[in-house]
């Protein structure tokens, strides 16, 4: 199912109840987190809906069939590792082991996603050789690279403030070029920017 030298990836969670968003979910409530994060993946789908280039969804436990990501569009694969960093190092390796020439990786919880961001990101690929889009979090929503650079996968707290300082010490020899900041949603707070969100927070 390979069309294209770009290959578009997402790191989703099976959408069940008290499974999902577990930050957020001491907030809001299980039911409101599961509500909230199925929204997410709504709008990540859309987005990536837009961008011509091959897409892959790696799920985090099992790979689902007629769900929201479609069977003819997506390529599905489970993930595989112990922390994120493992995960994402076997998704960009099975991705550069396809021949694919520029790979990106996005999450899956960002309502400010928009499709100029990945295709940014996939011209900025010509001129760098990593591209990274900083979340505010401390973290990072987007990496793209166009060749594999394992350094930016080695251990690290993931999930904390320091994981997109550390991914740049880790790729201190490399070009990198840097998106806009986005708001990555993982507590109560950070939903208060949205309309469609705020149900939840008043």
């Amino acid at each position: 199912m390979q069309h294209s030298k770009t290959l578009v990836m997402t790191f989703t969670r099976n959408p069940e109840l008290g499974k999902v968003k577990s930050r957020l979910a001491q907030g809001i409530g299980e039911k409101a987190a599961l509500e909230v994060y199925i929204a997410l993946l709504e709008h990540t789908e859309k987005v990536l809906h837009q961008i011509e280039a091959d897409k892959c969804v790696w799920y985090s436990v099992a790979v689902r069939e007629n769900d929201l990501w479609d069977d003819a569009v997506y390529q599905k694969k489970a993930q595989v590792g112990n922390d994120l960093g493992e995960r994402m190092l076997h998704a960009f390796t099975d991705a550069f082991q396809q021949q694919y020439e520029k790979v990106i990786i996005i999450g899956s919880d960002l309502y400010d996603l928009q499709p100029t961001h990945i295709r940014e990101a996939m011209e900025a690929l010509d001129t760098h050789d990593v591209v990274i889009g900083p979340a505010n979090d401390g973290g990072y929503y987007l990496l793209g690279m166009n060749t594999l650079h394992k350094e930016a996968f080695l251990p690290k707290d993931w999930g904390t403030e320091t994981v997109l300082k550390d991914t740049i010490n880790d790729l201190k020899t490399e070009k990198i070029y840097y998106l806009e900041t986005l708001n990555d949603i993982d507590y109560a707070e950070d939903l208060l920017p949205y309309e469609t969100f705020k149900k939840y927070i008043s």
